[in-house]
């Protein structure tokens, strides 16, 4: 990057972030800790940044236009800013979309520019940095218009139901197919025009293979383009011969696979399943018709009643879902669990891994919304307390508590780990309607005897639990 006397600086400056990166990714492996290994990892980025704006003031360092790229930082800090200060935490799906495309969209950029400015002086770029470039486009622009679709399918803008054909599949097939030749073509015979028919080809790919997937996927997608993103910006750092940028974007694509993994796991399915199933396709199953007789009873539930049977239990287990993050209900929760927390009753929420439309996107909502941390239990450590719990509490949760998913093989969902919410003594959903998940099937906890639905909109139903809580107690 440089040399001279300054040199040891800068290399210290690139190991210093590179820790700070390794540290602050640990620390968000627990919530307690998270938000400091944010603000580490931060730090991290801040250093290599200075050291790298620095390094184009040296003397001999051959760079051009400080005032564009100045300009550049100054336009991007701002948006940032107000973007994160004015986008509600229920939107942070979209914005972590987003963003994520927009660091596989400057990869992509970057290694173009490279590609471009050297076909464009008939310099011809040596086999590493052909393939770090190559691979920096690819992935970069599949990373780039893919998180664009998704942030389109999670604002509502595309259909967030899976949009299959047999058509759009051999589309996809074919894409995939031309992209692999190009890359061909590109590394043997070169030059501008092939090239640009790969970036755009590439872009294609993105869209192309994410509007087959429908809305409840949309955790393990978010987490693979990012996964995606790292590994761009990476392969970018072998192109500018850029250490923090291969160090820090092989941090983001391992971590991004890993946890792409973890939540397939978590589903029972493979990453195939999720990317080429094609869930919640078509149109939504009937929400109380049997295969072949009458309509199923659903028990309901008013107010009042859920007011005293939550004032006269002693555990309560909530399980929070997507419904939850679109009324806004994370501090209405939070209220009717201080509430009956007073009152000497256990509450605990129950965290589904891919609950909501981001990976932790629950987590993030209750922590938000100041929920004590030791509260929170994922999948494995709370399914054993249900058959204990006197009521199970459903907030906006749908296909994560289906107990379909345990033993019809016919389902999209069959063999999914979920709550065992069916094993809790009492059970209350809130919901507005019986409407299927995004996985477009019916929930046959509805059904379950000892299920009351409480329709309504989570944030004004809890606010009146709690008022009428309150009046109890009064």
């Amino acid at each position: 990057m440089t040399s001279g006397p300054l040199a040891p600086l800068f290399h210290f400056s690139y190991l210093l972030s590179a820790v700070l990166f390794i540290v602050g990714l640990k620390f968000l492996s627990h919530p307690q800790r998270a938000r400091r290994g944010n603000l580490l990892a931060a730090l991290g980025v801040t250093v290599a940044g200075v050291a790298t704006l620095a390094s184009l003031w040296l003397p001999g360092a051959g760079f051009r236009n400080h005032g564009l790229i100045l300009a550049g930082i100054a336009i991007g800090a701002v948006v940032g800013a107000i973007g994160a200060r004015r986008v509600p935490i229920t939107d942070m799906p979209q914005m972590v979309a987003l963003l994520n495309g927009c660091g596989g969209g400057a990869a992509a950029l970057i290694s173009a520019v490279e590609f471009l400015h050297a076909a464009a002086i008939g310099h011809r770029l040596d086999g590493t940095t052909t393939t770090s470039t190559m691979f920096g486009t690819v992935v970069g622009s599949i990373a780039f218009t893919g998180s664009l679709v998704a942030f389109g399918k999670l604002q509502g803008i595309i259909s967030e139901h899976a949009i299959t054909s047999p058509l759009l599949r051999a589309v996809n097939v074919l894409a995939a197919l031309a992209v692999v030749a190009l890359i061909g073509a590109v590394s043997i015979v070169g030059g501008a025009p092939v090239y640009l028919a790969l970036l755009g080809m590439a872009l294609a790919l993105g869209v192309l293979m994410v509007i087959p997937i429908g809305g409840a996927d949309m955790p393990v997608v978010i987490s693979l383009l990012n996964s995606f993103t790292g590994l761009s910006v990476a392969a970018t750092g072998f192109v500018l011969h850029n250490n923090a940028l291969i160090i820090s974007g092989t941090l983001v694509g391992a971590s991004g696979m890993l946890l792409t993994m973890l939540m397939c796991k978590a589903m029972n399915r493979p990453l195939s399943n999720v990317l080429f199933a094609g869930v919640g396709a078509g149109p939504a199953a009937g929400p109380a018709a049997g295969a072949a007789g009458p309509a199923k009873p659903v028990r309901d539930i008013s107010i009042e009643d859920a007011a005293v049977l939550l004032a006269n239990v002693q555990s309560v287990i909530i399980v929070p879902g997507y419904g939850m993050a679109v009324a806004q209900a994370q501090h209405a929760a939070r209220e009717l669990a201080d509430m009956l927390g007073r009152n000497g009753i256990s509450v605990k929420y129950a965290i589904h891994p891919v609950a909501g439309r981001m990976p932790g996107h629950m987590n993030v909502l209750l922590a938000e919304a100041n929920v004590p941390y030791d509260q929170l239990f994922d999948l494995d450590a709370i399914n054993p307390d249900f058959e204990h719990a006197d009521v199970a509490l459903v907030v906006g949760a749908n296909d994560v508590v289906n107990p379909a998913a345990r033993h019809d093989k016919s389902s999209p969902i069959y063999g999914m780990p979920i709550l065992d919410v069916d094993k809790a003594k009492h059970i209350i959903i809130i919901k507005r309607s019986l409407k299927p998940g995004f996985a477009g099937i019916d929930n046959e906890l509805y059904y379950d005897t000892k299920n009351t639905m409480l329709y309504g909109d989570a944030k004004a139903v809890l606010s009146k639990l709690v008022e009428e809580l309150k009046t109890a107690a009064a």
